[in-house]
């Protein structure tokens, strides 16, 4: 069985709603998971906008530490990691003015090793890379 990521928040490729943007106050999405694999020990997650105009795009969210058991995360799930705005916890999405819309990749990764400290997406992707046993992400959209 394949790792299934979903949200009871919005649906795969649809818009988000306001709610969960920086402009209405940045509630965390609830994500939910199937099909982990049963040699899995931790989940992570990585909330990455790859349209935001920056060379690396714009992480809005990472979770560590997440029991490999868990079928919801939420904002208050487990290690809040450090965004791109350098804050810890979710970021809602608020793309430029007239930028059109942003894709919002909500990433699930099933690991064979437990994630030490809070380490920005782009560490956790290089140095857990060959540990990932499975990933599979949500995506929605927003622009303003």
């Amino acid at each position: 069985m394949a790792i299934t990521v979903s949200s009871p928040d919005f649906a795969n490729r649809t818009r988000m709603p306001d709610a969960l943007t920086a402009d209405f106050g940045s509630t965390a999405p609830v994500i939910e998971v199937t099909g982990v694999p049963a040699e899995a020990v931790e989940l992570a997650l990585v909330c990455h906008d790859p349209d935001a105009p920056m060379p690396l795009g714009f992480t809005h969210w990472t979770v560590y530490g997440i029991p490999a058991d868990a079928t919801r995360i939420a904002g208050d799930t487990g290690r809040q990691g450090v965004t791109s705005a350098g804050e810890s916890g979710y970021f809602g999405p608020q793309p430029p003015v007239g930028h059109g819309d942003h894709s919002y990749y909500f990433w699930v990764y099933a690991l064979s090793r437990r994630v030490e400290g809070e380490p920005t997406s782009d560490e956790f992707l290089h140095d857990y890379a060959d540990d990932i046993l499975e990933q599979n992400r949500i995506v929605g959209y927003y622009s303003r």
